[in-house]
């Protein structure tokens, strides 16, 4: 028997949604919504919200005329409200649908992946006769436009013709939306599998690709038509009563309160530092400073947004280039694990659409152009962590450049012009240019990457792998310690009577267990980043500012290189930041300057020392090639200039070395600078070994 009625409804308003009423009347009709929140149903009545989830339609025609009947104090009559339920307590893999789910009022949860434009729908067409010109009015439902069979005025009682009166008619807004499975959720090698929403008159328009979404609504089947006929088949689509956008990023984890006195005691330890940084990747031995950067990239900076409408990134960006076999995935791996909107993707396998965004023709709708949200926009307000950058090709890689210093993406395709947000830290791993590193090589010219990429990121470490009796030891007894337990853990859970007990796999993983377990490091991460915003005390930024100087007053000699540019020092305020909200501290403090300062300097000396001079040398990332290595150009271009001069042709090859040789300048290295000026077009090779300046 029906227990939902009109009246019961209103029962249901009046005793827990009157102040909301009121304030719908308020500002009706711009807000035309009254949310309701299914627990609240469920205190109320559970009869009553059993019967919304089996019988929905039935229920919610009951509850929206009970809204539009109710009577109010202030002289507003409700027409087009709409009762829009929402946190229904069980959400449905969108992969688990099912036939028994049709027709009832479910919630799944996912990722916008497209949106078409709102558009007018009609759903009440007034069609006029023209012959007799009385009226007819056609409710549309879904599907096929309806048009009247015969006219309805018994005088005239003819089939037409019928013209449509567009003023008499009824439009309501619509829009449909494609949403996929949450990338989180999914299993290796699933691929998302993905469902249609309509939604109309005030949820249009208020999504856009790459969201993240709870839909609540009622599922529909529809038959699908095929050039033979009717098939047996039928699509699902979502019938959309109320949208929920989830926050974003870390807030959608839930911490309880034992969890937060938790992670409040942890805040106070002394070891907090070190208990993260082994809680990264724990089965990689070493890499403590790499490790260490990347939890405070987890932690991350604080973005800021000034009056003038300037934003200033609060992301780390980190690139670790290395050997092969040195574990650079792996951390990648890790990484994502432990972010909350962690995208992976592999730089070979990826196009520059596919990490930025692209414009497709869309085949539902009307085969109009739509936007899909890349890799970058999906991890927007998390870590992107891209593998193997230097394999991609040059145009893939210049997309980047925006998404890691503005953190937008903006797309100019097929008559589309927008901008997407991927407010996103950037892990990036790269191989150096010959595969492996040569000692004897400076770094800087074996990583294969374009200088403007380089000076975006805020870390770079070089990972190489050299053989040293102490070191390797103990890298392959973490590595069999680690599979020993493994292979443990295998045998206990697929051998009957294996003998092997619970404490003994206990103690075997012992290496290899994380000192904070990755769900309570998450959540701890999630609290700083809600209620952690540090402020830096003034001996911090004296600090700062004394260690940029000194390095910069390395460059006002002009003959001497420019050591750091003020994107290093950017990068050392982020990562002070982050270093004070691991402590949970809301001041920045010179025991977290000191701190970053150690790791920026580790990172420059890597890459940013020109080998020949020893100093820090800013253009080595920025420009890509050295103060020295521009300067021995300079002199070489002159070198053959005054030759040619002399020669009245273009000038041999030992002359020019010998000459500068004579500058200092060694054979090898002049070899190789006239390939170089050749590549560019600088110099022109007339003749075997003969070369002219252009």
């Amino acid at each position: 028997m029906s227990h939902s009625s009109q009246q019961v409804w209103e029962d249901f308003f009046k005793r827990y949604y009157w102040e909301n009423i009121l304030e719908l009347a308020k500002n009706y009709p711009e807000k035309r919504s009254l949310s309701i929140e299914f627990s609240d149903l469920e205190r109320f009545d559970m009869e009553l919200a059993h019967e919304l989830i089996d019988h929905p339609e039935a229920s919610l025609k009951h509850a929206n005329e009970a809204l539009s009947g109710i009577d109010l104090p202030a002289d507003v009559i409700f027409e087009k409200t709409h009762v829009r339920i929402v946190r229904l307590p069980e959400r449905i893999q969108i992969r688990e649908l099912r036939s028994e789910n049709i027709n009832k009022f479910i919630a799944i949860a996912g990722l916008i992946r497209k949106a078409t434009e709102v558009r007018p729908k009609i759903i009440n067409a007034a069609f006029k006769c023209q012959r007799c010109d009385h009226v007819t009015l056609v409710p549309q439902g879904e599907g096929k436009f309806v048009e009247p069979f015969e006219c309805e005025n018994d005088v005239c009682g003819r089939k037409g013709p019928f013209k449509l009166v567009h003023e008499e008619s009824e439009f309501i807004d619509a829009q449909k939306l494609r949403v996929q499975e949450s990338p989180d959720d999914l299993r290796g090698g699933e691929q998302p599998q993905t469902l249609d929403v309509d939604v109309d008159d005030d949820l249009a328009g208020i999504v856009a690709p790459g969201d993240r979404v709870v839909v609540s609504g009622i599922l529909r089947s529809y038959q699908r038509s095929t050039a033979q006929g009717k098939s047996t088949f039928f699509d699902l689509v979502l019938d959309g009563i109320s949208i929920d956008v989830e926050d974003k990023e870390f807030e959608e984890i839930e911490i309880s309160k034992e969890e937060i006195d938790e992670i409040l005691e942890l805040g106070k330890d002394a070891e907090v530092y070190s208990k993260v940084i082994y809680s990264i990747a724990p089965s990689i031995y070493g890499y403590e400073e790499v490790k260490e950067a990347m939890a405070l990239q987890l932690f991350s900076g604080i973005p800021k947004s000034l009056p003038d409408g300037t934003r200033i990134r609060g992301d780390v960006h980190i690139l670790l280039v290395g050997d092969p076999g040195v574990a650079k995935s792996q951390l990648l791996r890790y990484g994502v694990r432990l972010a909350p909107r962690g995208i992976y993707t592999s730089g070979k396998s990826s196009t520059s659409a596919g990490l930025t965004a692209t414009a497709v023709k869309d085949e539902f709708g009307e085969g109009r152009w739509t936007l899909e949200a890349g890799a970058l926009v999906l991890a927007d307000m998390g870590l992107a962590c891209v593998d193997e950058l230097d394999k991609m090709e040059s145009d893939d890689r210049s997309s980047m450049h925006e998404a890691m210093e503005q953190q937008t993406i903006s797309i100019a395709k097929a008559g589309i012009m927008a901008t997407l947000k991927s407010r996103c830290a950037l892990l990036g791993a790269a191989n150096p240019k010959f595969g492996r590193f040569d000692r004897y090589e400076p770094i800087a010219k074996q990583i294969n990457m374009p200088p403007a990429l380089l000076s975006r990121f805020d870390l770079i470490f070089i990972l190489t792998d050299e053989p040293s009796v102490g070191r390797d030891t103990a890298i392959a007894e973490h590595i069999l310690k680690a599979h020993y337990a493994g292979e443990l853990s295998v045998r206990r859970e697929n051998v009957l009577n294996s003998g092997i007990e619970a404490e003994e796999i206990t103690k075997a993983m012992e290496v290899i267990q994380p000192v904070i377990q990755a769900d309570m490091l998450r959540k701890y991460i999630a609290y700083t980043k809600r209620n952690i915003f540090p402020i830096i005390q003034d001996d911090a930024r004296k600090q700062l500012i004394d260690f940029y100087l000194s390095l910069r007053k390395q460059g006002e000699d002009p003959n001497s290189p420019v050591p750091v540019t003020a994107r290093q020092l950017e990068a050392l305020i982020r990562l002070a930041e982050a270093s004070a909200r691991v402590r949970l501290s809301n001041v920045i403090t010179t025991e977290d300057t000191t701190r970053v300062i150690r790791i920026v300097m580790a990172s420059l000396k890597q890459v940013m020392t020109d080998p020949e001079t020893g100093r820090l040398d800013a253009d080595i990332i920025n420009v890509g090639i050295s103060k020295s290595q521009k300067d021995r150009i300079k002199i070489l271009k002159e070198i053959i200039r005054d030759l040619q001069e002399e020669y009245k042709s273009s000038v041999p090859l030992e002359d020019i070395i010998s000459k500068a040789e004579e500058s200092g300048i060694k054979k090898d290295t002049v070899e190789d600078m006239l390939q170089k000026l050749k590549a560019v077009g600088e110099i022109l090779e007339v003749t075997n070994e003969k070369f002219r300046v252009v």
